[in-house]
């Protein structure tokens, strides 16, 4: 089609996810195989890549905006802007699970933090004893300084004794087949259960050098 030698892309076209190190392809295809395209990056110069018209340019990318370009019969003209973003990414995928605390009373917060590091796509899914309710509350940090890590936090509010049970996570890679899971074991109890005796008033005295044992019953 003279008038329109760039096949149409779709959105998902023009954003493209690449991990570190790894090629991909700029999908600016041709209606005419024959067509002479260039690429072309955001600063206006020109980018050597192997060029197919059915797939388009290949080749490892840096960041950025790209543009390709072909002349028909003398009008020159563009196609998309292709946008291309570098993710890190590891071949294991380091995961972490921290709790505050492993044991609660009935009607405090529970907190679990899961923990991705030198990953910056991530999906992540938890598991808990009041997850069919949707009882918890997640949260995302993005943390780039003074290393990438990513940190998902699930609070439980108004913690109960049902509460009580496994807490795990669960991190798939967005661009690879590697997954990591980590758990926590959380307890609730419906009311504290430590009870102290002290064997001693609540004022002491002791003269100067004096040993005195201080004895509390614990149940």
């Amino acid at each position: 089609d003279p008038d329109m030698p760039f096949v149409p892309s779709i959105p998902e076209d023009q954003f493209i996810l690449v991990e570190e190190g790894d090629s991909t392809t700029i999908p600016c295809r041709t209606s005419d195989p024959n067509a002479q395209v260039t690429l072309m990056n955001s600063l206006g110069k020109a980018v050597f890549a192997v060029y197919d018209s059915k797939q388009g340019f290949t080749g490892s990318f840096p960041a950025g905006s790209y543009t390709c370009k072909t002349t028909v019969k003398g009008v020159e003209f563009k196609s998309d802007e292709f946008l291309i973003y570098i993710l890190r990414a590891t071949p294991e995928l380091p995961v972490k699970i921290e709790a505050i605390k492993t044991v609660y009373k009935t009607g405090e917060t529970i907190v679990v933090t899961c923990v991705v590091f030198d990953n910056e796509v991530v999906n992540l899914q938890w598991n808990y004893p009041g997850k069919v309710k949707e009882k918890g509350l997640i949260k995302l940090d993005d943390i780039k300084v003074p290393s990438q890590k990513l940190v998902y936090t699930l609070t439980i509010p108004e913690a109960s004794v049902k509460d009580t049970g496994d807490y795990e996570c669960t991190a798939r890679q967005a661009t690879k087949e590697v997954k990591e899971n980590k758990k926590v074991v959380i307890t609730v109890h419906d009311k504290g259960f430590v009870h102290l005796e002290p064997r001693f008033s609540s004022l002491e005295t002791v003269d100067l050098h004096e040993v005195k044992n201080f004895v509390v019953d614990v149940q």
